[in-house]
């Protein structure tokens, strides 16, 4: 198994695997027209990859009366930063001051911290992505901003490396920036932590701060970090009704 494949299936039964191959083996044999093809993807979205995407829209509806920016921290294949330019054309297009901005190195994890536990996937290196995957990325930010009012403004950006190093650079050259939404998608304890410390004065209230992997077993990192930050007990965390990993708090 690949490195950029690791943690897919991590909890997935053999018979689910089995029709998720068929499922996939139904889409490379979709006999809908390739000019009608991108308008039925709901065909194939798993009910499982549907309720993320739900949530994703619950989280950005409840900032779109705060101003700010978007980050999300570990981007991966960046399907969530898509999703965010689609949200932002449907329910705010002309609101350019909503940069969506993500971090990643793109190699996977730059290294593990005694705090980030045992579990066999939790290694320097997992969840990297295919080469050069920032730059088929970039393209579909692009199209996705095209098809967007006032494209000719670039909201979104993309950067590449190790966030404890370039959020803090991003930082001192836009002293301006407000945070809306943070998405913490790293699952590891240093860069969580180096990061959560970043975003505290870039807050206002009814910013929201979210995380993936919060109380996860196998990724204790995350957790910690965000204990050490800003403690359990002074924000009320929430939980989606529709999902069982991501949370996040508001800042009140």
């Amino acid at each position: 198994m690949s490195e950029c494949s690791l943690l897919v299936d991590f909890n997935t039964t053999s018979s689910e695997k089995e029709a998720d191959n068929d499922l996939f083996e139904l889409l490379q044999s979709c006999p809908i027209p390739k000019n009608e093809l991108l308008s039925n993807l709901g065909l194939f979205i798993k009910r499982q990859d549907l309720s993320r995407i739900l949530f994703f829209h619950d989280l950005y509806q409840k900032i779109i009366n705060v101003p700010g920016i978007i980050i999300e921290f570990g981007v991966r294949w960046g399907q969530t930063l898509a999703l965010f330019e689609s949200f932002r054309g449907i329910y705010e297009p002309y609101n350019y001051t909503r940069k969506i901005v993500g971090f990643d190195t793109f190699l996977g994890f730059p290294s593990v911290h005694e705090k980030d536990g045992s579990a066999e996937f939790i290694k320097e290196g997992a969840y990297s992505v295919t080469d050069n995957y920032d730059e088929y990325l970039e393209n579909i930010l692009s199209y996705h901003e095209k098809k967007s009012p006032i494209s000719h403004m670039k909201k979104y950006k993309l950067i590449k490396g190790d966030a404890t190093e370039t959020f803090r650079k991003y930082l001192e050259e836009h002293p301006e920036t407000v945070i809306a939404l943070a998405f913490f998608d790293f699952d590891i304890y240093e860069p969580t932590k180096v990061c959560l410390e970043l975003i505290r004065d870039h807050l206002t209230k009814g910013s929201i701060v979210g995380f993936d992997q919060l109380n996860h077993p196998d990724f204790p990192g995350e957790t910690q970090a965000m204990k050490e930050v800003f403690g359990l007990g002074r924000y009320r965390l929430i939980r989606s009704p529709i999902n069982p990993m991501p949370s996040y708090m508001v800042i009140e």
